[in-house]
């Protein structure tokens, strides 16, 4: 008999050799028929995986994580299979599970895939499910692999880089795959799929290497699913942010200029300009100070800090100065600035901790096909900020830092989330900088504050900075699609490496705790996922315009620019549309640039001193004198931030 321990942390006996199916069905048969992945010690196996020893056991449904990524990379198996019925000199490489469905990336050599295709492809994926085949998961030798994909040279060379023993093939029907495993018992589980687009993707994202076809995909256990997850990608490409971008004018990208580098237009900048100083008054408030770091810095600044070890590829090419042998790099993190500003000064116990905050603009060379409006970009300012601590105020610091994000969030309206601590990988350490005791001392500090603040929290094991572990915060937006936003990592070794110090109530020197926390991640990335959350509608306190004035005609322009001047006295930001266009084409530009407030005056408001209101959307609130409306508009910004706790 082996031990199983079950999340909840019961423990049941089983006979050597049961599978996490059998498991399932000892709990419940209802269980048993939706279980569709496990993991077995934080390893995903099949369900129908023999388990050998004590260990802890986690069933997935497609309500999972697990279980929707051994759904949609099971269906990549079954699109895959489909393309070579129809395009049978194709080449296979890879075909991973993503946040929303799958991709499979294969060469169609001389033919030419297009969307029309998808259809009878999608057809044939069913038919194939329905057949409820088995995925069954076996070993190969290293000859027997080469030897199956000799004329794939694709999958040739990603077998060369592995060693004998952890090799395995997928079967399924009449189709095998080079495959590590997590899949769902059978194809029966797969009811419902549709395949989304289709894209152009270099071999290893490498673009020196042969391009690629993409193809996307997503499947659901249901075809109630997939309905309600296409309206949702409709609403979704409503709610693109660079639709929107472009209709508010916040932003643009130029060839020119170069890809991935956005440019902000006025309203964009003045956007922009009311988040920084929210945040700027809010950190001034909980004790930060402001820096100012350069865009460039010595190549040796990130050799110390070690990025350029971990991040050299991925950064802008050196740049060379006359001096010989000297270099510089564009600016891909802002910390390593910040331990040189802190470096600067000697510092006693007692002016600690320093908190120093900047929004710095970095810059990372993201290969063209990653890059994706403001979400993903070349050059980006991060929210930056630094604390410098003694190890005793670590602890009080790391939870000022959660009051803060948490406050962010809900001034934004960002109140669906979940914590998710990232760890380092034990079984990895190479990928990581410093000492396996600052490693203990950061995780548990992470996890300490994470609980005495009541959080919601997973832990992510191998998802840590090089430098040290962190707090993740996992936000879902309207659409209830899950981001990444804010983030806090305790960090012992930038300390070590630059060797920062303060002098101790021993008066003997001692070294730092660093926090690096930046609660909007970058801007760019942050305004991009506020326009999809909010579909443009932005809170009335942060939104640029909030009211706009439409005059019926010429003859009423110098009452229309009275109100705009008494409205302007009350810091309501407004503007008069005065263009000799229809009230009607002026209605619908309005409601196009997500106008709150649309103030229209014609003869009897011009009589009677007063405007004509409607709101975004259509809702008519008659007529009311100018001062009412100011009362109104402030009433409903003093109910925006209860509502946001701001």
């Amino acid at each position: 008999m082996i031990n199983i321990t079950l999340p909840d942390g019961s423990v049941k006996q089983v006979e050597n050799g049961s599978t996490p199916f059998d498991v399932a069905k000892s709990i419940s048969h209802g269980l048993a028929r939706n279980v569709i992945s496990a993991s077995f010690n934080d390893k995903t196996v099949e369900v129908t995986t023999p388990l050998k020893q004590d260990g802890d056991l986690v069933l997935h449904t497609f309500d999972s994580k697990e279980g929707k990524k051994a759904l949609w990379h099971s269906a990549a198996h079954l699109m895959a299979q489909a393309i070579l019925k129809f395009y049978p000199e194709a080449k296979l490489t890879i075909g991973p599970p993503v946040d929303q469905g799958f991709y499979y990336d294969i060469d169609f050599g001389n033919e030419n895939i297009s969307e029309k295709e998808f259809p009878k492809i999608e057809k044939e994926i069913i038919a194939t499910a329905r057949q409820k085949h088995e995925f069954k998961l076996r070993e190969v030798t290293k000859d027997d692999a080469l030897a199956y994909y000799k004329d794939n040279p694709f999958k040739t060379e990603l077998i060369e880089n592995l060693e004998d023993g952890e090799i395995t093939f997928c079967d399924h029907d009449d189709f095998t795959d080079l495959c590590r495993g997590g899949h769902i018992p059978n194809t029966g589980f797969i009811k419902a799929v549709k395949l989304l687009s289709a894209a152009g993707a270099y071999w290893r994202g490498d673009e020196k290497n042969k391009q690629l076809t993409r193809i996307y995909g997503i499947a659901f256990p249901k075809q109630k699913m997939l309905t309600e997850h296409l309206e949702l990608l409709e609403e979704a490409k409503k709610r693109d942010h660079r639709k929107l971008g472009k209709a508010l004018e916040l932003f643009t990208f130029s060839q020119k200029v170069g890809q991935g580098l956005p440019l902000w237009l006025p309203n964009g900048a003045a956007l922009r300009e009311r988040l920084e100083n929210f945040l700027k008054d809010a950190q001034m408030k909980a004790g930060y100070e402001q820096v100012i770091s350069p865009h460039i810095g010595h190549k040796d600044l990130y050799v110390t800090s070690g990025h350029y070890a971990k991040y050299g590829e991925d950064s802008f090419q050196p740049i060379s100065t006359p001096k010989e042998d000297e270099e510089f790099l564009l600016k891909p993190m802002n910390c390593p600035h910040h331990c040189e500003i802190f470096n600067s000064y000697s510092w006693s116990y007692r002016e600690l901790p320093k908190r120093y905050a900047e929004f710095g603009t970095v810059y990372r060379y993201e290969q063209s096909g990653e890059l994706h409006g403001l979400t993903r970009v070349r050059g980006f300012t991060q929210d930056d900020a630094h604390i410098f601590c003694t190890p005793d105020q670590l602890d009080e610091e790391f939870k000022n830092v959660i009051d803060l994000v948490l406050y962010v969030f809900g001034s934004l309206g960002f109140e669906n989330f979940t914590a998710q601590v990232s760890l380092r990988d034990p079984e990895n350490k190479e990928k990581y900088i410093g000492s396996d005791e600052n490693w203990e001392k950061a995780e548990n500090a992470i996890i300490k504050a994470a609980k005495d603040k009541g959080l919601n929290y997973k832990i992510e094991t191998g998802e840590a900075a090089f430098y040290g572990p962190k707090l993740d915060f996992m936000v879902k937006d309207a659409l209830q699609r899950e981001w990444q936003l804010g983030t806090i990592q305790v960090d012992y070794n930038l300390p070590e490496r630059f060797d920062l110090t303060y002098k101790g109530s021993d008066n003997e020197l001692h070294r730092p705790v660093m926090i690096h926390r930046a609660p909007f991640g970058s801007m760019e990335r942050f305004i991009a996922i506020l326009l999809e959350h909010t579909g443009g509608n932005f809170p009335l306190w942060l939104t640029n315009e909030q009211a706009i004035i439409l005059s019926i005609s010429e003859k009423y322009e110098n009452y229309s620019q009275n109100v705009l001047k008494l409205l302007k006295n009350h810091e309501i930001r407004t503007r008069s549309d005065n263009r000799s266009e229809t009230m009607g084409k002026k209605i619908r530009d309005a409601e196009t640039q997500k106008i709150p407030f649309m103030l229209i005056v014609g003869e009897n408001e011009s009589e009677n001193q007063t405007v004509s209101i409607r709101k975004h959307g259509g809702e008519d609130l008659g007529e009311m004198p100018i001062e009412d409306f100011v009362n109104l508009i402030q009433s409903e910004i003093e109910a925006d931030k209860k509502t946001f706790k701001i």
